[in-house]
């Protein structure tokens, strides 16, 4: 994939993550009805970020998958969450550094619903106020993965929705 989002080639996972290739993903913020945001920690045997928190579930799109239905099979594998429910397209994420470059296609999602950590990718989570989030992401030593912080702090800066409540 380039840095417009056209995919020019394919590749496993592997060697996705060697040489550092970027690639497309998704990235799904879980908020409830009282505007809450799901926190989660990821599990210690995950190939980046291991044991870090997120508030995004998501992921590397398959190959041929478009970045709604993967968003969709990301929000089933993470947090046991099924249909019922709209995304609402959030724009794009791009996001490097020296361990992975992904273009992030970045949704919001609503739910009421019960969450469940259903592939054991996510071993803790819960729901936050975004000012609780903001207190966590204050402290730089609190592990959170980077493109997400990333992603808050140019959802802050834009104003989108209520973001700009996390105060980057």
């Amino acid at each position: 994939m380039d840095r417009d989002g056209t995919v020019v080639g394919s590749a496993p996972r592997s060697v996705v993550r060697r040489d550092n290739l970027l690639h497309a993903s998704t990235a799904v913020l879980v908020r409830d009805s009282e505007g809450r945001i799901y926190v989660h920690r990821r599990a210690d045997d995950k190939d980046w970020a291991p044991s870090h928190h997120d508030c995004c579930a998501g992921g590397v799109l398959r190959v041929g998958e478009e970045p709604e239905p993967s968003a969709r099979r990301e929000l089933v594998e993470e947090l046991g969450i099924t249909g019922g429910f709209a995304l609402l397209p959030l724009g794009h994420n791009l996001y490097e550094d020296d361990q992975t470059r992904c273009l992030e296609s970045v949704y919001e999602v609503v739910w009421d619903g019960p969450v469940r950590h259903a592939d054991h990718e996510v071993v803790w989570g819960r729901w936050m106020t975004l000012a609780e989030l903001a207190g966590l992401l204050a402290d730089p030593t609190w592990p959170f993965v980077p493109d997400t912080r990333q992603l808050l702090g140019h959802l802050a800066a834009s104003g989108a929705r209520d973001y700009a409540g996390l105060g980057f």
